[in-house]
């Protein structure tokens, strides 16, 4: 199961998590993944991309 927007091909980002000392560990910040059926078959989009559709649906 891959955590990436099936309608724009977004992915996660990586960056560091800083502890107060400073120690690098390395994080994910992933995206707000929804399962929505977009033309009759199930997708995952970002909420981005289904606002974006909900605004070209008008």
């Amino acid at each position: 199961m891959s955590r990436r927007c099936e309608v724009c091909g977004r992915k996660a980002l990586s960056g560091n998590s800083r502890s107060h000392s400073m120690v690098a560990t390395k994080r994910k910040q992933y995206l707000n993944l929804q399962t929505k059926k977009i033309e009759g078959k199930k997708t995952k989009a970002c909420t981005s991309c289904l606002k974006t559709i909900a605004k070209n649906a008008k």
